[in-house]
């Protein structure tokens, strides 16, 4: 029996062995990576193999069969047949990370473990405070960035508005199941506010999602206000007004606006400007704006470019010193633009130095004096100080080694200590005489004290010769030893009053007498540049020699300067001054133009002066006398009378015209009144009917002027013209004093010629 088991055995056996030499596996499971949720195939496939084949996971069976009811999302895919046994996991999850094997049960076949790694990406990022966080300029912060659950872990970058920003810290965390990490990162910033509305984001990445995920986070910073003061204009002189503008932001909004100079407030300025009149002060003194919130304060400070001219800053102070000492004087200005400053002796033009101090070394007494500080700010203005420096030593007497005196009178021989200290003693010595003071024979000695120094005075009575040739010893002592001057009296010469007095009256009738010519050499000369003008009261004589053929012009305006000649002809006779010089000047003025304006032509090419002795008994002139007030019988009716033309000219004394209305083309009869209306050339007093010197009465009846034909003349009467024309005027005839009734005895003339 136990034969027949043992021959069972090697049977087996050898049917086992010989099986196992023709199964195996052609495909075997591989390490793969699997992202979560996605479906993996693990192969196995088995050649000459009927059996069961089965899948462990982590050395745990799996089951039999093509479908694994205890693991739903497993199963086995492929035909026996083919000896396919692949293992398909759809929708991997974290459990599905494990080694995996094939296993041929039947042939005692296992194939490799395969290692299957399921990725898991990790959740969307967070930072915290997100989406906004609320920070305050200049306190530092850090961004807080976490990627959780990821497998592997996370990678985390950050950016501010697009640009990467390095310098972030990383750290990690493994979860529970030892297999997901939690990946944690900060972002340093010290925010400002600049960064208001600054968008910062950061990005998760890991093996399972390459392209990552990203979070945002907006900054809003709150901040004190930032300011910003302004001045305009930004350079003023002294006296003008600036505006200072004082522009701030602010997170919360401005609550209020201080204004400040120097540190003092100004209560009156409230608003973000400041208008104000501008001086030196704020060139030193700065002006400040302070702005605040509810986060804080900000002031800002300026000072304003003052154009200003030198003003003192720190006075120069008088010093006094012994001689051989060194000194220093001080003397600050400010002024702007910048000063020039000098330092000078007074009385001397070479500067000593150009700073602040002035250094004088081992003073003597020719150092001691007053000294200028001169401050200058070019186109602006100079400022200057002066500064006493006294050097104490012996005494230094300055009085004139020669002085003067007259003889007879009082002299005074003066002896002046200016040095410092002042003298202790004061002494005059002359011949054999020494005198500190009062009185000693005719001589006295007197002391006074004065602001710059001490006098002493020698006065002598009853100054002799002798005195002239006495040589006056001064010696002053002081702490510091004795100083000592010779004087010399000398005679002053005195001029008699006399003298002084006919040289005083002489000069004077000098300088009478040349006014004297003077003004008859200009008399003179004035009066020859005038010489053909002599007008008297009631004698005057115009000659006006018109050469033009007697035509009148009916297209020639009236000539107002013509009209006025006669005018100011008539009013020289009656004016109340028996010489008007401008009336004259006047007159030869109008009678020029007159000539000039005519353009006179003398058809007959001769020389027409009407005299005032000659008789012409074709033409009768008629002289204005001196016209008072009407009185009875002094004026009778005068018989009419015309005047003639001789030599195509005419003659006519008139003192004014008629009305325009009065004049009629038609011509003058011969002898006689004009009938009816007037001429051109008639004369009517009624004109003048109410005038101061022509009274309206019967004792001036209307007395008319006519022409008649003249013989000479061919051509026919005058034709109508325009009375108002320029040859209507009075000046185209000569106006000549002849015999009349009115006052013979004046036969003066003023002939004007061309």
């Amino acid at each position: 029996m136990r034969s027949l088991l043992i021959l069972l055995c090697l049977l087996s056996a050898a049917g086992t062995r010989g099986q196992a030499v023709q199964t195996r596996f052609v495909e075997e499971p591989e390490d793969q990576t699997v992202v979560a949720g996605h479906r993996i195939v693990l192969s196995c496939v088995v050649l000459n193999y009927s059996g069961i084949v089965q899948w462990t996971k982590d050395g745990l069976a799996l089951g039999m069969g093509q479908g694994l009811k205890a693991w739903p999302r497993y199963r086995i895919v492929g035909t026996a047949d083919s000896g396919q046994y692949n293992l398909e996991i759809s929708d991997a999850e974290l459990s599905d990370d494990a080694v995996y094997e094939c296993q041929a049960t039947e042939a005692a076949l296992r194939s490799r473990r395969a290692k299957l790694t399921v990725l898991i990406p990790p959740e969307d990022p967070t930072i915290d405070g997100a989406p906004e966080i609320l920070l305050r300029a200049g306190t530092p912060y850090n961004l807080t960035c976490r990627a959780r659950s990821a497998k592997p872990a996370a990678t985390i970058v950050w950016y501010r508005d697009g640009l990467q920003q390095d310098g972030a810290v990383t750290s990690t965390e493994v979860l529970a199941d030892g297999k997901r990490e939690t990946t944690t990162s900060q972002l340093a910033i010290n925010p400002t506010d600049l960064d208001i509305g600054r968008v910062f984001s950061c990005r998760s990445t890991n093996d399972a999602i390459p392209a990552g995920k990203e979070t945002f986070v907006k900054l809003n910073v709150h901040h004190p206000p930032t300011v910003t003061l302004s001045i305009q204009p930004q350079t003023v002189q002294e006296g003008e007004r600036v505006v200072f503008t004082c522009m701030a932001t602010a997170n919360p909004e401005i609550r209020g606006y201080r204004w400040a100079k120097g540190g003092v407030i100004i209560e009156d300025a409230k608003e973000n400007k400041y208008d104000t009149q501008v001086d030196y002060t704020f060139f030193t003194e700065p002006v400040s704006c302070e702005v605040h919130n509810d986060i804080g304060s900000t002031n800002v400070s300026t000072l304003v470019d003052v154009h200003f001219a030198p003003r003192i800053v720190v006075d120069p102070k008088p010093t006094v010193t012994d001689i051989g000492s060194d000194v220093t004087l001080t003397c600050v200005w400010s002024g702007n633009p910048p000063l020039t400053l000098t330092w000078t002796k007074k009385e001397s033009n070479m500067v000593l130095s150009n700073s602040n101090q002035l250094y004088l070394k081992s003073v003597t007494q020719a150092d001691a004096g007053q000294y200028i500080c001169k401050a200058i700010v070019p186109r602006i203005g100079v400022g200057e100080r002066e500064v006493t420096l006294y050097v104490n030593g012996p005494p230094i007497i300055s009085s004139e080694a020669v002085q003067y005196a007259v003889r007879g009178d009082r002299g005074k021989v003066e002896c002046f200590i200016g040095s410092t200290p002042p003298p202790d003693r004061i002494a005059w010595a002359w011949k054999e005489n020494i005198l500190e003071a009062g009185t000693l024979e005719r001589y006295t000695v007197e002391r006074t004290n004065t602001g710059s120094g001490v006098l002493s005075t020698l006065t002598i009575n009853n100054v002799m010769d002798a005195d002239f040739q006495t040589r006056y010893n001064c010696t002053a002592w002081n702490s510091f030893g004795p100083g000592t001057a010779i004087i010399q009296l000398e005679e002053k010469e005195v001029f008699p009053v006399g003298i002084i007095a006919g040289a005083t009256i002489g000069a004077s009738i000098l300088v009478i007498s040349f006014l004297v010519a003077l003004a008859c050499f200009l008399y003179r000369r004035r009066k020859g540049s005038r010489k053909d003008v002599t007008l008297r009261k009631l004698d005057i004589k115009v000659e006006t020699v018109n050469r033009e053929p007697l035509t009148l012009h009916t297209d020639r305006e009236e000539d107002t300067a013509s009209v006025s000649t006669a005018t100011r002809v008539m009013k020289a006779i009656y004016s109340p001054f028996k010489d008007d010089v401008d009336l004259k000047q006047d007159l030869r003025c109008d009678t020029i133009d007159t000539r000039e304006e005519y353009e006179l032509k003398d058809p007959t090419n001769g020389y027409y002066n009407v005299r005032a002795h000659e008789d012409r008994p074709s033409s009768r002139t008629v002289l204005y006398g001196d016209y008072r007030a009407p009185g009875a019988g002094r004026f009778d009716t005068r018989p009419p009378s015309r005047l003639s033309h001789s030599s195509g000219y005419a003659q006519l004394s008139t003192y004014g015209r008629g009305p325009a209305a009065e004049y009629t083309p038609e011509p003058a009869p011969a002898p006689g009144p004009a009938p009816g209306g007037d001429t051109a050339s008639q004369l009517s007093y009624e004109n003048y009917g109410g005038h101061a010197a022509f009274p309206a009465g019967t004792a001036y009846p209307t007395y008319r002027l006519g022409y008649g034909q003249p013989p000479t003349m061919e051509r026919a009467p005058y034709d109508a013209y325009d009375p108002m024309g320029k040859y209507s005027s009075a000046t185209r005839f000569s106006y000549t004093s002849q015999h009349s009734d009115y006052g013979q005895r004046f036969q003066q003339r003023m002939q004007t010629h061309v």
